[in-house]
């Protein structure tokens, strides 16, 4: 099936501005287009922009995104080098999940003693 830019909007709700910024960055090279140029996305064009968002959204740069898809492109020659660049993803990840997890710490142990901890200093500094 096949579908077009404003249908992959809807589908990833990404704007159509987006999807047409992934592909001049080169992050989508097998779009196909009509002979007037209009994009023709396929399911496999889907996943591959969830994949970018999945990777962009927990923290790949572009470029890091761009390297990852051509190692793609390589076929089975790719296979290794996507391997490292996952598991090195992967550590970046964990290491957001432990500073998030801190963070979630501090801010629950705040609403837990919110009524003992009272009006914070900076509040009392905008109230004098």
């Amino acid at each position: 099936m096949e579908y077009t830019i404003k249908q992959v909007s809807e589908k990833t709700n990404l704007s159509i501005y987006t999807l047409r910024y992934y592909d001049k960055e080169g992050l989508l090279p097998l779009i196909k287009r009509s002979e007037s140029g209009i994009r023709k996305f396929t399911d496999n064009d889907i996943e591959w922009i969830n994949l970018i968002c999945c990777l962009k959204n927990s923290g790949m740069s572009i470029e890091h995104i761009k390297e990852f898809m051509y190692c793609c492109l390589k076929g089975q020659s790719g296979v290794e080098e996507r391997k490292i660049m996952l598991q090195a993803h992967k550590k970046n990840i964990e290491e957001q999940i432990k500073q998030l997890n801190k963070s979630m710490e501090i801010v629950n142990y705040k609403l837990e003693h919110y009524k003992e901890i009272g009006i914070f200093h900076i509040d009392e500094s905008l109230n004098g």
